[in-house]
């Protein structure tokens, strides 16, 4: 168990007025036990109380084991799974991880009708969102290898070469840098460009197309993150308007982070500029989202968050013009929120490129 974690997450239970939770996410669990499982439809549950008393509940088959800071109670196939957790959760209200199965709430709930489940991965996830010195390592690392990754793919813009085969080669230089898995790359020619989520798919490169990168994967179990958008042979007027709006919305955004700012005036900075410019309309999703264990974790960086930025946060600023069946452009940086102001873990140019 690390501690330090647990005490954060304690306190945080203390400021919700929780007195128990269950954490079942994966990402979480890792972050508090260092065990990465993937239980799939097998039940794995941490419970803990506010005394910072925790008992893990899992399958057998996940291979765990007991020791005197987390004593593990195993159940088999066989089993009812929540019958354990059932006999050590207090009355009253039991924080749920929003990620539980709704079959094993309802099997608790049927053995004890004294509790009352509430909302309660806010501890956790408030704790995940202020990284530490050995998370910011790792994502420093992970975004100097995205940098990398970008500038080989790039290079290998040719005539007629489709967007899949780009994609896999992400992969490829990926997992040859370390990565953990593959991972769903998005290459996107042209007007594809148009859909933010758009599926890497058969579309071979022409002359005059946009060409966006969004390239990710975890790396020791942390992720990278960071979009470019370059042009293939020859970039005109509109295009070349669109990619310097967008950059300054992105690099605006950015100057204006810092402690204390609420997380809803950055992705306001980035929108009033794409606004101003005539394309707000265009600009179709939030600014950016949290990052660590997970791809897209808390905090939420939109005009919906009207929190403040805090030393440890890690998010991405992405803002983006979307121009339904001509062309799009994204530039995506992560960001650490530092005392002075932010660090930009991502180093790879974002002045405009025209390739080949």
């Amino acid at each position: 168990m690390n501690k330090q974690r647990i005490d954060r997450i304690t306190e945080n239970m203390k400021k919700a007025g929780l007195e128990q939770i269950i954490v079942s996410s994966t990402a979480s669990l890792y972050y508090l036990t260092g065990y990465w499982v993937e239980p799939h439809e097998r039940m794995i549950a941490l419970y803990l109380d506010t005394s910072s008393r925790a008992i893990l509940f899992g399958n057998e088959i996940f291979g765990l084991n007991s020791s005197p800071d987390l004593p593990l109670i195993c159940h088999r196939d066989s089993d009812n799974p929540v019958k354990d957790l059932a006999e050590a959760v207090r009355p009253g209200e039991l924080g749920i991880d929003k990620f539980w199965y709704s079959k094993f709430l309802i099997g608790l709930m049927k053995l004890r009708n004294d509790i009352v489940p509430v909302q309660g991965s806010g501890p956790v996830d408030l704790a995940r969102q202020m990284k530490d010195s050995d998370e910011i390592k790792l994502m420093r690392n992970n975004s100097r290898i995205n940098d990398q990754v970008m500038g080989v793919i790039i290079d290998m813009l040719q005539e007629d070469v489709a967007e899949n085969y780009l994609a896999s080669e992400v992969n490829k230089h990926f997992l040859q840098k370390g990565a953990d898995c593959e991972g769903a790359q998005l290459v996107c020619f042209g007007a594809n460009g148009a859909d933010p989520h758009h599926n890497s798919d058969s579309t071979v490169l022409k002359a005059g197309d946009s060409v966006i990168f969004d390239i990710f994967t975890p790396i020791n179990r942390y992720w990278c993150d960071m979009t470019r958008t370059v042009f293939y042979k020859t970039v005109t007027e509109e295009q070349r308007q669109v990619y310097e709006l967008v950059k300054l919305a992105n690099e605006t955004a950015i100057s204006r982070i810092k402690p204390g700012v609420l997380i809803s005036e950055i992705d306001k900075t980035a929108r009033e500029i794409i606004t101003q410019g005539g394309y707000g309309e265009y600009f179709t999703h939030r600014l950016g989202h949290g990052i660590g264990l997970e791809c897209h974790e808390p905090p939420d960086v939109s005009l919906a968050s009207d929190i403040p930025l805090e030393v440890g946060m890690i998010f991405s600023v992405e803002p983006g013009i979307y121009l339904p069946g001509k062309f799009g452009v994204r530039i995506e940086d992560l960001v650490l929120v530092t005392e002075e102001g932010c660090e930009v873990l991502n180093q790879y140019p974002k002045e405009l490129q025209v390739v080949g």
